[in-house]
């Protein structure tokens, strides 16, 4: 095994040690709380907001139009990586950006966050599939790349669940909905809106909201790339096995 297989191996194993872990103290009741509230929303409000990410994800996830970066067969592990680096950082940095901007506006601007911080992100899933050599037309591709998605977006509790999803997902995929309208998209978007509340609440106030939209939109930006970059060498790693 040479060196950067021997790092890559060792970072995975690192994070997928942090996706196993039991929910913390802070994690159960933070999620207790969320769920309570929850409860309280009027089940046809939860509705429309399923029905409104839905559309807004699936516009995204299944456009034909995206152009997705090459990567040749021939890559080594290292080059690919190097590659998927350098998107990430870009992606990070442009969120960032448009979190600056939006989160001056304050409580409108900061709803616009949510559509275009969502096409970024997304398009950042396409790229780093793409590099390590996915093909995103594929329809069962585009449903990983939602598993990923909700694995970096939901509660500790949830990523117990979802990373053996992603683990054995060769033998998962024969279980996978046919269409996208037959996903789960109420507990994709429970999961992420819950994960996302917090870090994102305090970008709709004036004044604080461009630093805050800022730093969140990098963190979580980051955050989605880390966990893609594993999801894809789990996949990668366990084919050569």
């Amino acid at each position: 095994m040479d060196s950067y297989l021997h790092y890559a191996h060792a970072e995975l194993n690192s994070w997928l040690f942090k996706m196993k872990r039991p929910p913390s103290l802070g994690s159960r009741l933070t999620s207790g709380v969320q769920r309570k509230i929850n409860q309280i929303i009027p089940d046809k409000v939860h509705r429309v907001i399923t029905s409104a990410i839905e559309n807004m994800v699936k516009a995204v996830i299944t456009g034909s139009s995206w152009i997705v970066p090459k990567a040749s067969s021939q890559l080594s592990l290292k080059e690919r990586e190097m590659k998927v680096r350098t998107r990430i950082k870009w992606y990070r940095n442009s969120a960032s950006a448009e979190g600056a901007i939006t989160g001056a506006g304050g409580i409108l601007m900061g709803f616009a966050d949510f559509p275009a911080f969502l096409a970024i992100k997304m398009k950042m899933l396409f790229d780093i599939a793409a590099l390590y050599g996915y093909d995103t037309k594929n329809y069962q591709e585009r449903l990983f790349l939602l598993f990923v998605f909700q694995l970096s977006f939901s509660s500790q509790k949830r990523r117990n669940e979802l990373i053996g999803r992603i683990e054995d997902w060769d033998s998962y995929r024969a279980q996978l909905p046919k269409t996208f309208d037959e996903f789960d998209w109420r507990t994709f978007q429970l999961d992420y809106r819950d994960y996302i509340d917090l870090a994102k609440l305090a970008q709709l106030i004036p004044i604080i909201g461009a630093p805050v939209g800022a730093i969140a939109n990098y963190k979580l930006s980051e955050q989605l790339g880390t966990t893609a970059m594993n999801c894809y060498r789990l996949r990668m790693m366990e084919s050569k096995d």
